[in-house]
C-alpha cells in the first residue's frame, strides 16, 4: 500500500467554500470516496462545500477549473479508473492528472487529487475509504486541498 510515509495533516477550514467534483462509475467505489471527502471537510469545519457529479474523470478538469473560476478556495477531485484491455486507461488517467494539475497552477486554486488509477476493482475498494478498506483516499484529497489552501493564506 501507498500509505507508507504519508504525513499527518491538521485542517482547518472555516471559512472556506469547496468545491467537490466526483465521477460517477464505479458506484461503491465512489460512493465511499465521496463519504471520506465529506467527513473530512465536515471534521475541518467547512461549512460551504458544493458538490457536483460529472460522467467520468476524464470530465474533473473541466468542472474543477470552473469550480476555481467561480470562486471556491479549493477543490477536491475524486474518481476511478480502472485498467482494462485496451490504452484507455492511460489516456484516461494521463489526461485527469494532467488537467487537474494545470486547473491547480492556472487559477491558483489548490486540487486534492483523489482520483484512484488501479489495476482492478479489489486495488480501488482497498483505497475507498469503505469498511475493511485500508485506505481513506477521499478523505486524504480532502484534507490536501484545504491544508494546501491554507499554507497558500500564507504566502
Amino acid at each position: 500500500m501507498s500509505g507508507n510515509g504519508a504525513p499527518t495533516i491538521t485542517t482547518d477550514g472555516t471559512g472556506l467554500r469547496v468545491a467537490l467534483v466526483a465521477a460517477s462509475w464505479h458506484t461503491q467505489v465512489m460512493d465511499g470516496l465521496l463519504a471520506g471527502a465529506r467527513r473530512a471537510l465536515d471534521e475541518a469545519g467547512v461549512a460551504h462545500v458544493t458538490e457536483v457529479r460529472v460522467p467520468g474523470s476524464f470530465e474533473l478538469p473541466v468542472a474543477a477549473a470552473r469550480a476555481a473560476e467561480r470562486g471556491a478556495d479549493a477543490v477536491v477531485a475524486l474518481g476511478v479508473v480502472i485498467r482494462g484491455g485496451t490504452p484507455h486507461f492511460e489516456y484516461v488517467c494521463s489526461a485527469a492528472a494532467t488537467g487537474l494539475t494545470e486547473v491547480s497552477v492556472r487559477t491558483g486554486v489548490p486540487v486534492g487529487f483523489g482520483v484512484l488509477t488501479c489495476d482492478d476493482e479489489q486495488q480501488a475498494l482497498d483505497r475507498a475509504g469503505l469498511p475493511g478498506s485500508s485506505e481513506d483516499k477521499g478523505a486524504e484529497a480532502a484534507q490536501a486541498a484545504v491544508a494546501t489552501a491554507q499554507a497558500l493564506r500564507a504566502l
